[in-house]
């Protein structure tokens, strides 16, 4: 018994220490600061690794060889998804579990979204806002540490969070939605309406749904189906009214929470990367500029400015990608999409000069941090290439991978590992790990082809985007080759916080 107490003992240890080994010290930060709740601050402000605050979690009891759920929790808190299999979770578990052994308060969750949020041009502007509030900084602090600052000096705290409203008032007023999501959380429940007091991501809408609902609803005895004859006119009447107007702001209220916002002067640009011809051995993706075609007339119909590169060197798609990082005309525009034809190994294109560039290098251009006009709006990228190696396809199917004597250095890569770990992506992959994607040298790719004309079909009928990549991976899932020997499956990846509902254009769209 002894020796198997050991056993465990060792293997928990050893999973700590892998954890430990995997976090670099901004992720260590994130840990310390959703702890603060937990564990005293005067042994929290001396932690300088993950180590020590797995010391200080296993001292107080919340992190032992039978219960590890805690560390589970940060890690999902802290969107290091991929450790979580270390210690034996996946996210829809923890997910599944949240509700009832989560710790993290909500108050801390808040602060936490918060500050993923803060880009450091806000940052900088809310630091000079609270100079004369706060203690003299040598250097600026990250946005965690302007929070715990702001605790110090007694100006925040869980039940006064009206510094944060000033300040997202100031720097930037769509962060106000994460405040007022915490407030409208945390406040009294209502008789009869049970929510969960663990801030899952969705909880807190419930909660104000219902709230909305029971204002709007008639009274009880006005609930049950009752002719209109039996209402007085005056009474019944209003009652009636109210309930459709309160409806009707319930209806919009659900509509502008839950969906991205699309209501300004301009949609975006959208650029596509269509490489047709390369320097070395891989063969001409005929077919390709008929892709690019459509991308283009579909994203200016969905009112998107759409520029087309072709041929583009590795060295020059990175320079492109970085000169669009910049382009400060981001900031008056909604969303962003990407569209990269060419041909690919798992989780990277070739640029012209068959030299790969990885998918998770072009996503990283346009993070809050290195774009941050970009921040909190989303951003689409969607990569029509193979994701492993070419299979003999007879003409006229061809397989956009690279050809047999290319050597292949490539891990595997599946989307969810190349897509940045924060919010607001999505990636839109033509085909699964591993496999090629197919493209006719006429009629283009069938994964192109099937999102274009499902954009087409479904933006008029208020479809968000993950709609619509379900019915394009219905759509390429049932094409097959002439022989119908082979099949293809796209596979997308995103972190969206919202939906992407594209507003329906006034024209019909130019076929």
């Amino acid at each position: 018994s002894s020796n198997m107490d050991d056993d465990s003992s060792w293997r928990f240890r050893k999973q700590l220490l892998l954890v430990d080994e995997n976090l670099v010290a901004e992720e260590v930060a994130a840990l310390k600061f959703l702890c603060t709740d937990l564990l005293p601050f005067g042994k929290l402000e001396n932690v300088k690794s993950a180590l020590d605050i797995f010391q200080l979690l296993m001292a107080e009891d919340y992190l032992n060889e039978e219960d590890n759920f805690i560390l589970a929790e940060l890690l999902y808190r802290i969107k290091c998804h991929s450790l979580l299999r270390k210690l034996g979770y996946s996210k829809e578990k923890v997910q599944e579990c949240l509700p009832e052994k989560g710790r993290v308060s909500l108050y801390r969750q808040m602060l936490f979204e918060l500050s993923e949020n803060i880009t450091s041009e806000m940052l900088k502007e809310a630091v000079f806002l609270l100079q004369k509030r706060l203690p003299k900084q040598q250097v600026t602090p990250s946005a965690l540490e302007l929070m715990i600052l702001l605790e110090k000096q007694g100006l925040l705290t869980d039940s006064n969070v009206q510094v944060l409203e000033e300040l997202c008032v100031n720097v930037s007023p769509d962060l106000l939605e994460i405040v007022d999501c915490y407030k409208k959380a945390k406040a009294p429940r209502l008789p009869n309406v049970q929510t969960h007091t663990v801030l899952v991501k969705g909880t807190w809408l419930l909660t104000f749904c219902l709230f909305l609902l029971s204002v709007s609803l008639p009274q009880q005895e006005n609930t049950l189906p009752i002719k209109e004859s039996s209402l007085s006119h005056t009474g019944g009447v209003r009652v009636l009214a109210n309930s459709q107007v309160h409806w009707t702001f319930f209806l919009s209220f659900i509509q502008s929470m839950t969906s991205y916002k699309m209501d300004g002067p301009h949609r975006g640009f959208c650029l596509v990367i269509n490489n047709v011809e390369f320097d070395g051995s891989l063969p001409e993706r005929k077919g390709s500029c008929k892709d690019a075609g459509e991308l283009e007339r579909v994203f200016t119909w969905l009112g998107l400015d759409v520029r087309i590169y072709k041929n583009k060197t590795s060295r020059e798609i990175k320079e492109l990608l970085e000169s669009w990082q910049h382009f400060p005309g981001h900031k008056d525009r909604d969303c962003f999409v990407c569209c990269i034809l060419s041909h690919g190994e798992s989780g990277a294109i070739y640029g012209k000069d068959e030299v790969l560039v990885s998918i998770r290098t072009i996503m990283s251009h346009f993070t809050a941090r290195q774009c941050p006009q970009l921040a909190e709006k989303p951003k689409l990228f969607f990569i029509q290439a193979c994701q492993g190696k070419e299979i003999q396809q007879p003409v006229p199917i061809e397989a956009d991978a690279h050809v047999p004597n290319v050597p292949s250095t490539q891990q595997s890569v599946s989307p969810s590992e190349s897509i940045p770990e924060e919010a607001d992506f999505l990636l839109g992959m033509a085909t699964v790990d591993g496999f090629v994607s197919f493209r006719h040298i006429q009629q283009g790719a069938w994964y192109i082809q099937a999102l274009c004309s499902k954009l087409e079909l479904l933006v008029p009928r208020g479809e968000d985007i993950l709609s619509i990549l379900t019915e394009v991976n219905e759509d390429v899932s049932r094409r097959v080759d002439r022989l119908g020997t082979k099949k293809q499956m796209p596979q997308p990846a995103y972190t969206l916080r919202r939906k992407v509902i594209f507003p329906i254009p006034k024209e019909p769209s130019p076929s």
